[in-house]
């Protein structure tokens, strides 16, 4: 497996294995110091050393031209900076050697001395390059013993294809139809045409910027729920258990909630060793809200060198904060489906804020929104694209509640209830990933790239 997975990510970026190698040996050679110095200030040293070498690469590699960029403005220097390649999946095993290292520290996971187990923790195929962040503590047993049942390469194989599905038929195709509404995310990061990028957004009436975004909101979903599906789906058939990363964030009634949520495995890296290290709630409430504050500019700031992205995650800090400071009581006593609507309304605009890096374009979306460019309403063209895409629309909205959920609860409910119905829902079981996976395979037949979102975070 270990051979394979370097194998795997070194098919995409045949360089770039050399510095996941170089990380793990240096994160995995501090843990071994901690462990020896337990309880001393070498033990710290140690743990500080193993932060400055994972912080420092993922800094250069991340942020060194957007580091570069701001301090060149900043002098009046306009001059072209070289671009640093941003290697794949770095923001998650980064995240996932620091997390061990850490956990090494405090003494909730044991030492591993042998570094290839290490390595495999840090490279496992399945969840390498775009999460979910798993923590060693949760799979170390499972690195050196797996047991592997046909249930677990059953219910693998049906994960996997539930989320190829999602990706290939849905999030695929919002993709595509988000782009005609707005602009591809190729020709929106290209500099060289953003002022072409603003005046055609600028043009666009009010009905393709909501619709747009709309079919963005769901994208983003779709497609990052769906590597994760994946990932938890190939890890189930190769004996490894992986926690959920996603529980329907749009059925939430508060941004609380909805962070708790979406993308879980982020979130609580941040909430464990960020936000509690700092003292969490416990130092009093202007403690609490400077703490909050430095988490979701981190978080924001994680998510990419722009601007947009650290607005995006202060933008959050904002709700948060006003739900910890009264906003929170008002929404417990108001209607669920208000609450709703409010959550909704917010991560709406809070994915505004994150598709659009390029400042001016982002200006010009949410004044296009209102109104703001002299833009009208609605056109023929944004109606009859609406129109005909109204179908997919209603089909991966449905897609983003727990219907699917409910109808695995149905089957397992009557496939206790008589032998015919045991018969059907065992059928059914048997069909469902074999149409996902020909229905998948239908729709990439002729594309050769379709890379997901979070790659590029």
């Amino acid at each position: 497996m270990l051979v394979f997975s370097l194998v795997f990510y070194a098919w995409g970026e045949p360089l770039y294995v050399l510095l996941l190698l170089i990380m793990t040996f240096a994160d995995w050679y501090f843990s071994l110091l901690v462990d020896r110095y337990k309880g001393q200030p070498k033990a710290k040293l140690a743990l500080i050393g193993a932060c400055a070498v994972d912080l420092g690469l993922l800094g250069i590699f991340k942020y060194g031209t957007f580091f570069i960029e701001n301090i060149k403005g900043i002098f009046g220097n306009d001059s072209p900076v070289a671009q640093i390649a941003l290697p794949i999946g770095i923001s998650f095993y980064t995240f996932q050697l620091l997390t061990y290292v850490i956990d090494v520290y405090r003494g909730d996971a044991r030492v591993e001395r042998n570094f290839f187990n290490v390595l495999l923790y840090a490279s496992l195929f399945h969840q390498c390059v775009a999460g979910p962040i798993v923590r060693y503590q949760d799979i170390a047993d499972q690195i050196s013993r797996r047991s592997i049942r046909d249930v677990d390469i059953s219910a693998g194989i049906t994960r996997f294809a539930a989320g190829l599905a999602k990706k290939s038929l849905l999030a695929n195709s919002c993709g595509a139809i988000a782009d005609k509404f707005l602009l591809s995310d190729s020709v929106a990061s290209d500099i060289a045409q953003l002022d072409a990028n603003v005046r055609i957004l600028s043009s666009r009436p009010v009905l393709a910027l909501w619709v747009g975004m709309l079919f963005y909101m769901l994208q983003i979903y779709l497609d990052f729920s769906a590597y994760s599906d994946m990932a938890i789906g190939m890890g189930r058939m190769t004996g490894f258990r992986y926690k959920e990363n996603f529980d329907y964030p749009y059925c939430s009634t508060s941004i609380s909630e909805f962070w708790r949520r979406w993308h879980i495995s982020l979130g609580s890296f941040f909430r464990d060793y960020v936000y509690i290290p700092l003292g969490g709630n416990r130092k009093g409430y202007m403690r609490t809200i400077f703490n909050l504050f430095v988490t979701w500019f981190l978080t924001g700031f994680w998510h990419g060198a722009s601007w947009n992205y650290m607005f995006w995650g202060l933008y959050y800090f904002v709700f948060i904060a006003l739900e910890k400071i009264f906003l929170g009581k008002v929404l417990k006593k108001a209607p669920r489906a208000v609450c709703h609507i409010y959550t909704l309304v917010v991560v709406f605009f809070g994915w505004v804020l994150f598709k659009f890096e390029r400042l001016p374009l982002l200006r010009t979306v949410l004044s296009g929104m209102f109104l703001g460019n002299g833009n009208g309403f609605s056109n023929y063209e944004a109606g009859v694209m609406l129109k005909s895409n109204i179908f997919i629309l209603i089909i991966c909205i449905i897609a983003c509640l727990p219907v699917a959920k409910i109808i695995k609860g149905m089957l397992n409910y009557h496939s206790k209830n008589g032998d015919i119905q045991s018969l059907v829902c065992a059928a059914m079981r048997v069909a469902y990933p074999c149409v996902m996976l020909f229905l998948s395979t239908a729709s990439l037949v002729g594309n050769s790239y379709n890379p997901f979102l979070y790659f590029q975070f």
